[in-house]
This record gives C-alpha cells, sequence and structure tokens, in this order.
C-alpha cells in the first residue's frame, strides 16, 4: 500500500497540538512575528500587482493565511497572496470585474477541497518539472514588464489599455519619453537595499527597511514621485462578508478561471510543502493540504481577498526563525489584523517605484534563471523544447494556455521517446546461460524464429508488431517478454492480429517471460485463453524446448 493511500486527512496542526508546550509557542510566535513584517511589503505589493486595493493584499494573508495554517497538512506552510496569480487575477478583473474574481476564486476553492477528498494530491507530481520552471520563469517575466511603468515613472495618455503583456511592453516603448528620473532614483535606491540589506541582516527583511527608507526620502524631499495614495483609496477596515451575484452565466464563465487558479494553487502550495519538508525532515499530507487550500481560498474571496497558496519564501522564512508548527502561520495573521488596522493609513506613503523594485526582487527570486539554464545545457531536447515553449506561451498568452499545451506537447514527446526506446529483435542464437561474452551461443531450434521485445508496448508501437515476420518454413514463433513492462489496447489489437496470422499459416505463437500487467491484459482480453496457456512459458529455455516439441509435434 503506498503511502498516499495511507495519509491521514487531518489538518497538522491537531497532530502537533499533543505535545506542544510553551517553550514551542514561544518560538512560533517570535516567527509567526517575524513572517508577518516579511509579508506586509509583500501583500501590499502583489496585491498592487494583481489590479487591487493594498488592503485586499492584507485581507488575503489575513483570511487565507489563518485557514490554510489551521486545517492544512503542513506544520510550516504560511499562505498568502503569490506572485504567481499577479497576472491571472488581473486579467479575470478587468474581463469579469470584481465579482468575477471572488467567484472563480470560490469554484477553484470548491475544486481544491474535492480533489482533496478525491486524494489527488498525489497526482501533482505527473505535472513535468519543465512546464512548472517553464511557466514559473514567463510569470517572472510579466511581472517585470507589467513594473516597468511604475519604476521608470511613466505616463500614459488616458484610456490607454495595457493587460495583454504586449499591450505593455508597446505602451512602456510609445512613452519613454516620459520617465520621471525622481521616480527611478527612488526605484534603484530601492532595489539596492533589496539586495545588499540581506547582507547586512537577515533578522528585519529587506524590503520593509526599503518601504521606510522609501517613503523618508520621497516625504521629506518632496519630490514628485507617485505614491500608492496618489492611486488608490485606502482603507484600514476589517474585512466584511461579500457574496458575488450569482448567475449561470457567471458561474459559467468562472469555471475555466476556477480551475486555472486551483491548478496553480495545487502546484504552488504542494511544491512549498515539498521544500519544506527538505527543510524540517518531515512529511506533509498533500489532501489535507489541497482541502485547506480550497477553504482557504473560498474564506479569501467572500472576504475581501484575492486567490492564495503556500509561499515558499515566506515558509522558508517561518522555519528559519524556529516556527515548526501551524500556530506560526495563524499568529502571522493575527499580527497582519494589527498591523491593518494601525499601520495600514501609513501605507498611502509608499512610493510606487520602491513597490515596482520589490516586485522586480520576487520575479527574480522565483524566475530560477540558473535552473532554466541548467535544463537548457543538460536536458533532454524534448524536455527543453517543452520548457521554452510552456515559458514563451506564458508570456505571449497565458497561463491556461501554456499548461494546457505544454502538458499537451510534454506527453506527445513522452510517448515518442518511449516509442523509441520500445524495440523488437530477432535472434539468430540462444545463449542458454546468458554468457556476458558471447562464447556459448546455441543456434536456435530449425523451423523456431525468437523475437526479443524490449520497451512498453503501446499505440505507438503497434507497427512494430505488425512487422514481426517469418519464413514459410517457420512452425514456431517465440515472442520474448521479460523487458516490456506496459501493454496497452493497441497493442494488445496488434497481438492478436499476429496470432491470426500464425494461425493463418499454421505457425504456433509462444511467450515467454510476460509480466505481470501484460499478462493481465492478456487475461481480461481472453488472448491467453485463445492461444493457450500452455504456450505462455516462464523463460526462454523453456520456451525454446516447448517449442521444439511443438516442431516434432508438426513434423509426425
Amino acid at each position: 500500500m503506498s503511502y498516499e493511500s495511507k495519509e491521514k486527512i487531518k489538518p497538522m496542526l491537531f497532530s502537533t497540538m499533543k505535545h506542544y508546550d510553551a517553550k514551542q509557542f514561544g518560538t512560533d510566535a517570535v516567527s509567526g512575528v517575524i513572517v508577518a513584517i516579511i509579508a506586509l511589503p509583500l501583500s501590499i505589493a502583489l496585491a498592487l500587482a494583481s489590479g487591487v486595493g493594498p488592503e485586499e493584499g492584507i485581507y488575503t494573508a489575513i483570511v487565507a493565511g489563518f485557514l490554510i495554517s489551521f486545517l492544512g497538512g503542513s506544520r510550516v506552510q504560511i499562505a498568502g497572496p503569490t506572485a504567481a496569480f499577479a497576472t491571472i487575477v488581473a486579467g479575470i478583473i478587468n474581463k469579469s470585474g470584481m465579482d468575477g474574481m471572488i467567484l472563480a476564486t470560490v469554484v477553484a476553492g470548491v475544486l481544491l477541497i474535492i480533489m482533496g477528498v478525491l486524494k489527488f494530491g498525489g497526482l501533482i507530481r505527473f505535472i513535468p518539472y519543465t512546464i512548472t520552471t517553464g511557466f514559473t520563469a514567463g510569470i517572472a517575466l510579466t511581472i517585470v514588464i507589467g513594473q516597468i511603468k511604475d519604476f521608470l515613472g511613466l505616463t500614459y495618455p488616458e484610456g490607454i489599455v495595457t493587460i495583454e503583456t504586449k499591450d505593455k511592453i508597446n505602451a512602456v516603448i510609445s512613452n519613454i519619453g516620459s520617465i520621471n528620473y525622481y521616480a527611478l532614483g527612488i526605484g534603484v535606491l530601492s532595489l539596492v537595499i533589496l539586495i545588499v540589506w540581506p547582507r547586512i541582516s537577515e533578522k528585519i527583511p529587506g524590503s520593509l527597511i526599503a518601504v521606510i527608507v522609501g517613503i523618508l526620502v520621497v516625504k521629506f524631499s518632496d519630490i514628485p514621485v507617485n505614491t500608492i495614495g496618489d492611486l488608490y483609496t485606502i482603507s484600514n477596515k476589517l474585512p466584511s462578508l461579500h457574496v458575488p451575484n450569482i448567475t449561470f452565466d457567471a458561474l459559467r464563465e468562472s469555471l475555466s478561471n476556477g480551475f486555472t487558479i486551483a491548478i496553480l494553487a495545487a502546484i504552488e502550495s504542494l511544491l512549498s510543502c515539498v521544500v519544506a519538508d527538505s527543510m524540517i525532515n518531515s512529511h506533509h499530507r498533500s489532501n489535507m493540504e489541497l482541502i485547506a487550500q480550497g477553504v482557504g481560498n473560498i474564506g479569501s474571496a467572500l472576504f475581501g481577498g484575492i486567490p492564495a497558496t503556500g509561499a515558499i519564501a515566506r515558509t522558508a522564512a517561518n522555519i528559519k526563525n524556529g516556527g515548526r508548527t501551524p500556530v506560526a502561520g495563524m499568529v502571522h495573521s493575527l499580527v497582519l489584523i494589527l498591523v491593518l488596522v494601525i499601520l495600514m493609513p501609513y501605507a498611502a506613503l509608499i512610493p510606487m517605484p520602491t513597490i515596482a523594485a520589490i516586485l522586480f526582487m520576487v520575479a527574480y527570486n522565483m524566475c530560477q534563471w540558473r535552473t532554466v539554464v541548467h535544463l537548457c545545457k543538460t536536458a533532454p531536447k524534448s524536455d527543453i523544447i517543452v520548457l521554452l515553449t510552456t515559458f514563451i506561451l506564458t508570456v505571449v498568452f497565458d497561463l491556461v494556455v501554456a499548461i494546457e499545451f505544454g502538458m499537451g506537447l510534454a506527453v506527445i514527446l513522452f510517448m515518442k521517446r518511449m516509442s523509441e526506446e520500445s524495440e523488437i529483435k530477432g535472434w539468430k542464437n540462444y545463449d542458454p546461460e546468458e554468457d556476458p561474452d558471447g562464447m556459448n551461443l546455441t543456434p536456435l531450434p530449425k523451423h523456431v524464429r525468437v523475437y526479443e521485445v524490449s520497451g512498453p508496448l503501446f499505440f505507438g508501437d503497434a507497427e512494430k508488431i505488425a512487422d514481426i515476420g517469418f519464413a514459410t518454413t517457420t512452425k514456431v514463433v517465440i515472442l520474448r517478454m521479460r523487458s516490456v513492462p506496459a501493454l496497452d489496447a493497441t497493442a494488445m489489437h496488434s497481438l492478436r492480429a499476429l496470432s491470426d496470422r500464425c494461425k493463418k499459416n499454421k505457425v504456433s505463437l509462444v511467450f515467454s517471460h510476460v509480466n505481470e500487467q501484460p499478462r493481465r491484459t492478456m487475461e481480461k482480453d481472453g488472448f491467453i485463453e485463445e492461444v493457450g496457456e500452455e504456450n505462455f512459458r516462464p523463460h526462454i529455455e523453456d520456451a525454446i524446448e516447448w517449442a521444439g516439441e511443438l516442431v516434432g509435434q508438426k513434423n509426425k
């Protein structure tokens, strides 16, 4: 029985509480406060990149962060808004408004719960690494492109639309002459702080220092640089319940977006859990995590937030600061409530170039450019094609197209590769002791032909079975199948056709060393009964000896 089938559908919090003590609470509480400080500027920046107000990012970290920690399948997962959703959410809001985004997120939450209940957590591993790397790098590039305007302080003519990536690039090129060098200076200063500060201190996040310095410089130098307050209305109200207007048409339109959010949330959260497991030598409950992600996303959407998932950087920060139970994630959310009520008005003073610089660093950290370069140097050509195709489609079109096309391409190239690995080779001699030096090769009995079949047999290899031939003097054909791990219906059909051809030519068909899955398929198909159980031999020596007897019977 696999680990996946035995995995509990039980929140990790309930398990960790059995041996919880005051010392661990103190460590979790300190870690939760530190993670909240890290999450504050990131949540605001990611909310703005998603096309919503800064408070929506805090709402997401509060509601989704608390629910996912409370119900989650990981000891240390920290959830909240992430860069992966920024372009998706912005596109949904542009087309369907806030109600459309809320409904799509609720649909995603329901799908995630269903995935967890049906124990689909283990299926995420079937999404190729090249696809996740490709679309992650693509999302990173789209974030960078989307923040160039604020980083340079560009001014666009009224009415210009910049939703698609190509529109953003065209707008930057067309309006590059409106660059605000004061804004560029603040952006560069913030970027330098973000790069240099971690070498000075890891306790206080560089993003918080960049925000404070940016506010002070713009405030006291009175330079013309846009701040959050210039572009958005800031609210420090606590999140309140908002149920969108649900109609059949709206629900139908939300299904595709909801599916995209659900798949991305599942991938991102479970990848974060895997990374966390390696850091604390633990094992998460993937199906419980999916259920928690579903509940968290529903809660976030209904209380004014945006889609959420596990955040690898914040989870790693939690681990490094001593967080070892879900209590740390819950404390992080509670601290953010205090920040929202007390400090949120000051968010209006944050310069937009500083927000852009923070998002540049988020994009850099998520792009995995070293991994991309390494894969392009070392991976098979088919994997490189999938990686680059997914990357390009994410940038040019969107994540839905990229994942769909990338998965389809990956499957096709995988089947092609497997087909190339499959082989059917005829023997002239055989070695009873399988002598590696080939010194004891023995000629096959007269009128007997042996074919060695290697690799999985599926619809891509059906013609190879059809190519098996025999002379007019052949009386027995042996198929040695010890290297065939799997057999599908199309290959089974081709074997039937071979059997019919053998019967027509009065040739006996004998099988050697048929493995479990192919044998089970043959039994269900009735093929073994049709060919005869006696013609299925455990080893090649038995098969050749049996073939000699069949030849002798036919010669009588």
